[in-house]
């Protein structure tokens, strides 16, 4: 593992010696496209993401902090061939990022990405929780030949610890017996409202694991997803999510998958890119306001 150049598209366009050695972020692309079933195209998303970061403003308003300070690594891509191959070499690429100090970001690919970096976190993390922003359950316990599909991803996360989920407005009905519904924040449910944020956050343990796929954002926004569902989160809302986790909880690390780029729009690639950047502030806001 080694950091990128910035002419391979290193998060923020950073040149490596304004980076800190003792970088507090590593970011780990997961270019892997192989599990899942309507368009294709999110072994692009980590690419496309990372070159729109070069485009930040890297003061970030909300916070008033500039995160690239506290030192952005940008580590080169996982590719493997095969889904069990890629959740092994992910998990143990993310295990040893975390033994080094790193706090992770994972970026997809499609959701099955996931799978290795909250296995790592649960290793690293015992009695943490994940905290999932989705259009889809993704509890299937098999689907199309492996329980590590994409469809899949929260019932491997729910073997390891407690799950939360939110935005969700697309199931199968086999995953229906299988899902608590106190732990469940359906779309339709929270969309025109604010209140469920801090019920959704109390449900956690003092470590999160947060993954968000981008299909969890309404489409009118966030339109370059594999399967974008209308009704989806806007924004802001996610956003207070982000800081309410941030401020009332430990969040360890997170990832942001399922970006399928389209050429003719680079807006959803900047978006995803800003959310990640988001998130790194609000870590650093919500760490600096406990001392």
């Amino acid at each position: 593992m080694y950091p990128l150049h910035p002419d391979q598209g290193a998060f923020g366009g950073l040149p490596e010696q304004e980076i800190p050695a003792k970088a507090r972020f590593a970011v780990l692309p997961v270019p892997f496209d192989g599990t899942s079933t309507w368009l294709k195209g999110a072994d692009r998303g980590p690419e496309a993401l990372l070159d729109a970061s070069a485009n930040l403003e890297l003061y970030d308003i909300e916070t008033g902090l500039e995160p690239y300070q506290a030192g952005i690594h940008t580590f080169a891509p996982m590719v493997c061939e095969s889904v069990e191959e890629m959740v092994a070499a992910t998990r143990e690429a993310c295990a040893d990022l975390l033994a080094r100090g790193y706090t992770v970001a994972g970026l997809g690919g499609e959701h099955s990405v996931s799978i290795g970096l909250i296995q790592a976190h649960a290793d690293r993390f015992p009695g943490m929780g994940v905290l999932q922003v989705d259009a889809h359950g993704d509890t299937r316990e098999e689907y199309e030949g492996t329980p590590f599909n994409h469809a899949c991803v929260m019932a491997r996360a729910r073997e390891l610890c407690p799950i939360v989920q939110v935005g969700i407005r697309s199931l199968a009905e086999e995953e229906v017996a299988g899902l608590d519904p106190a732990r469940v924040f359906f779309a339709h449910q929270i969309h025109d409202r604010q209140d469920w944020i801090a019920a959704a956050v109390e449900l956690l343990p003092e470590q999160v694991y947060l993954t968000i796929d981008l299909d969890g954002l309404d489409p009118s926004i966030m339109p370059s997803t594999g399967t974008p569902e209308p009704g989806g989160l806007g924004w802001y809302q996610l956003q207070a999510l982000i800081r309410e986790l941030c401020r009332r909880r430990r969040l360890v690390g997170f990832d942001v998958v399922e970006l399928l780029p389209n050429p003719g729009n680079p807006a959803p690639d900047f978006l995803a890119a800003k959310l990640v950047y988001r998130i790194m502030a609000e870590m650093l806001a919500a760490e600096t306001s406990r001392f």
